[in-house]
């Protein structure tokens, strides 16, 4: 694969601003398939597994490829701690339209299928930006402050977020505890999805382990009744966790995003 040098851009302004950190790939062929758009998880960065895979599979393939690190995660600047979902949201809106690609196939992964489908409002509100031809669900994750966050808080957490403003958990993944702030969870209700209706216009598939223990695999079928419009593919690995990183959960998230590529394809035709 060609090498890639981070891209860096400004979202926000005065001490509201933080640099975005960007790695993308040019398509090397010229058939007009849309280009790929890795949103990563809560904590996770733009170098994990699955991101790499996904670009190696964009550069074998001839395709396009945009990944990026939220404020506070990887390689971008600002304070993870002033994170929340609408701040993420509109750092990846700000790199989407820098990007100026005419038709995506967004791919979240867990809190990053949250973004995704945020985006996807904001973008057909707007009816600027590109255009969404796919959309690839890894485990995902919408509400889940409202959802698997508040209604599990313990009275001891419940007191950290009132007098501290956050509260902290083990993390699996990190020796680094999670810290959950109060912001994050109030802004999570202003960003609600499961509440009706949602209209992606574009076809999807939902990838969702069911020995996932962060994000059980009902609420992947809870997001499945919302999308009643929608061409929704959902295929559940019994023995999948969280990541679905495993070579064999790699090669599920490859083909789904083969057959989206396809089907954006023939949109065009």
């Amino acid at each position: 694969m060609t090498e890639q040098s981070i891209e860096y851009i400004v979202v926000g302004t005065d001490d509201d601003a933080r640099k975005i950190a960007i790695l993308s790939r040019d398509a090397s062929s010229s058939d007009d398939a849309p280009v790929l758009v890795w949103l990563g998880g809560y904590r996770s960065d733009m170098t994990g597994t699955k991101a790499v895979e996904l670009d190696r599979f964009a550069a074998e393939n001839g395709l396009g490829c945009i990944r990026l690190d939220y404020s506070g995660h990887g390689a971008s600047g600002g304070d993870f701690n002033r994170g929340t979902i609408s701040r993420w949201l509109e750092e990846t809106l700000a790199v989407l339209r820098h990007k100026t690609a005419r038709r995506i196939i967004l791919i979240g992964s867990s809190m990053g299928g949250w973004i995704a489908l945020r985006a996807i409002e904001e973008l057909r509100r707007s009816k600027e930006g590109p255009h969404v031809a796919g959309l690839l669900l890894i485990a995902p994750a919408p509400d889940f402050t409202a959802d698997l966050i508040e209604p599990n808080l313990s009275e001891m957490e419940k007191a950290s977020l009132i007098e501290r403003g956050y509260f902290e958990e083990p993390s699996e993944y990190s020796s680094e505890p999670n810290i959950f702030t109060r912001a994050l969870i109030e802004d999570g209700r202003d960003n609600l999805v499961l509440k009706g209706i949602i209209e992606t216009g574009c076809p999807v598939h939902i990838l969702q382990g069911m020995q996932d223990d962060d994000v059980p695999y009902n609420h992947a079928l809870k997001l499945l009744n919302h999308l009643p419009a929608d061409d929704v593919v959902l295929s559940l690995v019994r023995d999948g966790d969280h990541r679905l990183s495993r070579p064999q959960d790699i090669e599920r998230m490859l083909a789904a995003a083969r057959s989206l590529v396809s089907s954006g394809k023939t949109q065009r035709s």
